[in-house]
This record gives structure tokens, sequence and C-alpha cells, in this order.
């Protein structure tokens, strides 16, 4: 598919939502991989990622460039997804990928305007730090997930701080195991954040 600019007013808002994984001072990645291994918080990730709520739907996955290209995709294709990769300077779509957008808000309104608004459910923004960022302060955002990673490990890119007035700590939140997990010596914990706004979908 080629890339696509978006316009119009006439849009079904789509629920944006941030999902990662960060450890104490908030790394989120080293040298374009994951710093530590927890088969079941990936598990977790890719649960939600994909999950729809009957079939025929489809999830849209938005990544940063640098993210998209950091990632190894032999897990690909991922089921009840669609991937959308933000670009400023790409010409083409990267392979793996189904759409190419100049930023944030044309993959929202890609995925709630025809052809796809009665297809996609959820955008779920997965990276990097500047797509984090600009996702936090989109009208659409309403949740954040991030795994509190409770460790100590080197970084060279970090999940932006939020205000955590707007996005209030959910307890009890629905398909999110609850209390201190461990894998491999590490311990972390789900979190999830609402925005307590009208704003919110």
């Amino acid at each position: 598919m080629t890339s696509l600019e978006m316009s119009g007013d006439s849009a079904q808002m789509k629920p944006v939502r941030l999902i990662a994984a960060a450890c104490n001072d908030g790394g989120i990645g080293k040298d374009g991989e994951m710093p530590w291994d927890l088969p079941s918080e990936f598990k977790n990730f890719r649960s939600h990622v994909t999950g729809v709520s009957r079939p025929g739907k489809m999830n849209m996955m938005v990544w940063g460039k640098l993210c998209w290209y950091s990632v190894p995709k032999l897990d690909f294709p991922l089921p009840n997804v669609l991937h959308a990769v933000l670009s400023t300077t790409m010409e083409t779509v990267p392979d793996h990928a189904h759409f190419l957008c100049h930023d944030l808000d044309i993959a929202a309104r890609l995925a709630a305007q025809p052809p796809l608004a009665d297809l996609i459910e959820t955008i779920w923004i997965v990276g990097g730090t500047q797509v984090y960022k600009d996702a936090l302060k989109h009208p659409w955002c309403d949740l954040v997930y991030l795994t509190d990673v409770m460790a100590d490990f080197d970084c060279d890119v970090f999940f932006p701080e939020f205000d955590r007035g707007l996005f209030k700590k959910q307890e009890g939140f629905p398909d999110v195991p609850s209390g201190i997990q461990e894998e491999n010596g590490i311990k972390y914990r789900f979190q999830v954040f609402k925005k307590e706004t009208g704003d919110a979908v």
C-alpha cells in the first residue's frame, strides 16, 4: 500500500493507547533491543495489541521509523493487526508494514475514516519516545499500559514523563494481571493509567 495523507473532519474516533515496559529510570531500550527477557510480559503485550472484540476486526499498531526497524520481524504477521510506520523522510511503505504516515494524527485519522473506520477497533502506540510523547497529547488517547520493570538497566531510549494527575493509575483493571510478577530473577508489575478527562474515548 502507498503512503497516505488524510484530511477532513469526519472521523469515527478510535481509542489511542500506549503500551510499553520501562525499568526504574524509565528506560525502554538499549541499542535497538529490549534490555530484559520477560516472555510472560511480552505475551501480555501481544494479547493486548492483537485482541479484538470479534472476528473480522483489527487493531492498528503505530511505530516510529527507528522503532520499526529495531524489532525483529520473525513473529510477523501479527494476527488482527495492521502496522502503520511514521516517517517524514521515507517514500515507500516498509516491508511487513501496511501504511506509511507522516505523523500520528494522520495515522489516527486513517484508522477512523472509510474504508478502515468499520475495521479498526484500537490504535496501539508502541514507540519510540517521540511517538509516545505525541500520543500522550492526542485527544483520542485514553489509556497507558506501562509495565513497571522493578530493576535498573542501562538504556538509551526512555518512556516520556507524563502527568500522573491527568492519567490516574487504575486498580483491578480488566485483563491485566495484578500483583508483582517475576521472571528470570526480574520483578515487574503491570500498570494501567486512565486519562481522567471528558476528551477520553
